[in-house]
């Protein structure tokens, strides 16, 4: 390797890259569908629900964070705990969450810019379920992950300052939305929960994990965080807090200019909103531009998490060592950088459907990594209990109960049998990650045993 990972993130660094992640492109897209199935305050009750299951897995990345604060987060959390297979399954399951983020945001970019700019669908390659793959999606989503994967390559500092310029433009877009309800909503009279009572409150529930994944980007700039391990588990949780409140406040102002049925049936629900309370086809269109942002902020942020987590395996020895390759100039891990960038440039080869298939096969990567994370806490809380813990939860026991159970139920929901499981296409996605992460683990020479881990740990605490 070609050196340390410098220490040059800020606390407003570490919480944009956060935020920003977390607020991308759904919340333009979904709102409508939000408010349809569960009315506003269905909607709000949803993500006061999500928000609050988010918060608790939070809580805890907050005391792991704080006692660990190391590249990779999750992979170091669940080394210590867990040892080399636990770390690799949780580690791996999470680059694939955040690798379908980001190929996710490459196939969203040209579909947002379709709406946007007319005529935009320009020379059929092909079809794939059905649906017509076109060369300007195409070149657009990989000129997209060119310039993102360029930005990251040069350098942290210069991904963290892009990221809060433009999760301001979102969060003003955000606000004026929110102004122009109170000033100008007529409150439409949709019925209680849309008449779909508790069970559309719970449909929506279910989408609140993949809305607000991203406060887990924190934990892997954490070794280039030059803050303390205290704030540094305190911004995690924050984070969450101020996402869920920008995604309620959205529903209410979208639901205060006009009804479920009308915003459903529109391509950018958000920006619907924004032409009716100002009247004003611009002014949706200035919306749609901030729902561009949104998608660029989720993009750099998981880049620089996928990145930083395939970085940690290969550190390990449980990825193949040109994967922990840092930049002589930048500093950066860019081998892993470049590969992330790569897989997100064939996504739009497969056309819009793919959209759906990287959301629901990423979503069962993110929350297996999550319910793994818990696993790690309650070892660790039993097994190390005087470990050094500057973000400690009072009550942790109790609260890593609440987590895992939390967990598992949203595994649940992806199993056969469950009425949101997965199809044969989102299973054979899945299929060919678990051979990848197997190919490269053999390339690396296999899991390295117990001592091994532990002596890279110990290295780590040292550097830190």
């Amino acid at each position: 390797m070609a050196g340390e990972l410098s220490r040059v993130l800020s606390k407003r660094d570490i919480f944009v890259l956060a935020f920003g992640a977390m607020i991308g492109w759904g919340w333009i897209v979904q709102t409508g569908y939000f408010i349809d199935q569960s009315g506003v305050s269905g909607a709000i009750a949803a993500f006061i629900l999500g928000g609050f299951m988010v918060s608790v897995v939070s809580l805890i990345y907050g005391e792991l964070a704080s006692a660990m604060p190391f590249v990779g987060g999750e992979h170091s959390y669940s080394l210590k705990a867990l040892g080399p297979i636990g770390s690799f399954v949780c580690t791996w399951a999470l680059i694939f969450g955040y690798v379908s983020v980001v190929a996710f945001e490459a196939i969203a970019l040209p579909s947002a810019l379709a709406y946007i700019v007319p005529g935009f669908n320009v020379f059929e390659l092909w079809t794939v379920a059905g649906n017509p793959v076109y060369a300007s999606w195409v070149a657009t989503g990989v000129i997209g992950s060119v310039v993102i994967t360029y930005l990251n390559y040069r350098g942290v500092r210069p991904a963290a300052q892009f990221q809060a310029i433009l999760a301001l433009v979102i969060t003003l877009a955000g606000a004026t939305l929110l102004a122009g309800a109170l000033f100008n909503g007529t409150s439409p009279a949709d019925p209680p929960f849309a008449g779909a009572g508790i069970g559309g409150v719970f449909t929506v529930a279910i989408m609140t994990p993949f809305m607000f994944v991203g406060f887990d980007v924190i934990p892997q700039a954490a070794g280039e965080a030059n803050i303390s391990p205290k704030l540094l588990g305190s911004l995690i949780g924050i984070s969450v807090v101020c996402a869920a409140t920008f995604y309620i406040a959205v529903i209410w102002a979208a639901g205060h200019v006009a009804s479920g049925a009308v915003l459903v049936d529109s391509a950018l629900p958000a920006a619907k909103a924004m032409e009716i309370a100002f009247n004003s086809q611009t002014i949706g269109r200035i919306m749609a531009l901030a729902g561009l942002a949104g998608i660029l902020t989720s993009w750099n942020g998981f880049v620089l998490g996928a990145s930083r987590a395939i970085y940690a395996l290969a550190d390990s020895e449980m990825l193949p060592d040109s994967l922990a390759t840092l930049h002589p100039k930048h500093n950066t891990p860019s081998t892993a950088i470049v590969l992330v960038g790569g897989l997100a440039a064939l996504a739009p080869l497969f056309g819009e459907q793919m959209l759906i298939w990287i959301v629901n096969a990423g979503g069962l990567g993110l929350v297996t990594a999550w319910f793994l994370v818990v696993i790690s806490f309650l070892v660790l809380r039993y097994r190390d209990p005087a470990m050094e813990r500057p973000f400690k939860l009072p009550g942790g026991y109790a609260v890593g109960a609440l987590a895992l159970a939390l967990t598992v139920f949203f595994i649940g929901l992806y199993m056969p049998g469950s009425p949101s499981e997965l199809g044969v296409y989102e299973w054979a996605i899945i299929l060919a990650w678990c051979v990848l992460g197997a190919v490269l683990l053999g390339l690396a020479g296999g899991f390295p045993s117990r001592s091994e881990a532990r002596s890279h740990l110990r290295q780590q605490e040292l550097n830190d």
